[in-house]
């Protein structure tokens, strides 16, 4: 079952500790996270994570990833060069294939549901 959260809470919610961002271009910056939960078959899972600001690339080659961002500021490049703000209350969803970079301004948080897909 799926733990019922409101927005206070996702925001005061213990994350655990920071560790270095794999894909980062910026020194010194950190990020965590906890799942929340994931379904039966794996296939679909729910967490909050956090980020430092930076920057970092990312790509999305096994599945769609929805993200609601809860604070903080971040900017995404995409792989046309187009870039999009995302702010606190904004939705967006980064599907399969997707290959950027994300550039964190201030500290950020948000809660995200991943969605393997196989062929």
């Amino acid at each position: 079952m799926f733990p019922s959260l409101n927005g206070p809470e996702l925001l005061a919610r213990d994350l655990g500790d920071f560790s270095p961002k794999p894909t980062t271009v910026t020194p010194g910056q950190v990020e965590a996270s906890a799942l929340l939960w994931r379904s039966a078959d794996g296939q679909v899972s729910m967490g909050l994570w956090e980020c430092t600001e930076g920057r970092f690339t990312a790509r999305r080659d096994e599945g769609n990833e929805i993200c609601h961002i809860l604070r903080g500021r971040v900017t995404l490049i995409h792989p046309d060069s187009r870039e999009t703000d995302h702010g606190p209350g904004d939705l967006f969803v980064l599907p399969q294939g997707w290959v950027g970079s994300w550039v964190i301004h201030e500290r950020t948080r948000k809660i995200y549901t991943f969605q393997t897909v196989t062929a």
